[in-house]
Parts: C-alpha cells; structure tokens; sequence
C-alpha cells in the first residue's frame, strides 16, 4: 500500500485525482498505475485500470491469477468490475468511497453473487493518509477555484460603484 500512496502522490503533484494502485502476483510486482484521466483525457485512466493494464501485459493474459490489487481509494463500479473480469483474488483498499465505493460502500458489485468471479476484500490499510492526501488535494482545488473566482468578483462590484 506504501508504493500505491507513492504513485497517489505522484497523481497529485500532476494535478490529478490523488488515486495510486499496484497489482501483486506471486510476491511481484506486476502492474502499477495512478489517475491519470485529466492528462490522457480517457475517463477509463483511473489508477485500477492502469495498474490491471500492466499487469496484464507483464503476464501476458487478461487473467490476473493469485494477485492482490492494493489501491488508495475504494475502487468505483467500472473499477470494481474490472476486478472481477481480470480474476483478481483479493482487493486491499485503504479509504472508503461514500459517493462511489463499489466494494461494500455504495454497492458492492467484488462480491456479488450473480457473478462469476468474487474477491476477497479487506479495506483500512493506510486509510487516514490516503484520506488525508485526498482531502488536502480537494481543499486545494476549492482554493483556487475561489481564488479563480475573485477577480471576476472584483471586476463586477468595481463597475457597479462606477455607475
């Protein structure tokens, strides 16, 4: 989960999303990824994604067997079903989504039973850092939407007092 807060950090001085995940096989590391939906301008580069992505090229299968995708945040419903399609055994999620969490918040699609493919699932792991490095990026965007904002405020008031 360490490496997987690294590459969230990473996102965040790229001004994305502060998300990171490593998929592990076998004890390796096969895949790894971070947010990167602004850059690419793809709303399926979420960090999961990027990191099932890797790790299917590097095992050369869209089956991911006996792995552990380890990621900041609670994956998102096509984050979750891409989970499920690749046959991750285990998911290991440090903080819960309570507008998105597709892994026991919201829905729970990792362990649904009409699926053909469960995973196991244990959240928490460094779960007030990958909070943490969330709420400071989100505190930061409000700042400088406000900051973005003000000048256009000034302008309106200054023309008013003119007339």
């Amino acid at each position: 989960m360490q490496q997987a807060l690294k590459l969230a950090e990473q996102a965040a001085e790229e001004d994305e999303v502060p998300v990171g995940a490593v998929v592990v096989s076998d004890g390796r590391l096969v895949g790894r990824g971070y947010n990167q939906r602004e850059q690419g301008k793809d709303a399926t580069l979420h960090a999961e994604m990027s990191a099932i992505r890797q790790a299917c090229a590097t095992l050369g299968g869209w089956r991911i067997p006996r792995a552990t995708l380890y990621v900041t945040l609670e994956p998102c419903p096509m984050c979750a079903g891409a989970l499920v399609n690749a046959r991750i055994e285990r998911l290991v999620y440090a903080a819960p989504d309570p507008k998105a969490g597709a892994a026991g918040t919201v829905m729970n699609i990792v362990e649904h039973p009409v699926l053909n493919h469960r995973l196991q699932v244990e959240s928490g792991l460094l779960a007030e850092e990958s909070a943490a490095l969330l709420r400071a990026f989100f505190a930061r965007k409000r700042e400088k939407q406000k900051k973005a904002a003000a000048p256009k405020q000034e302008e309106t008031d200054s023309s008013i007092a003119e007339e």
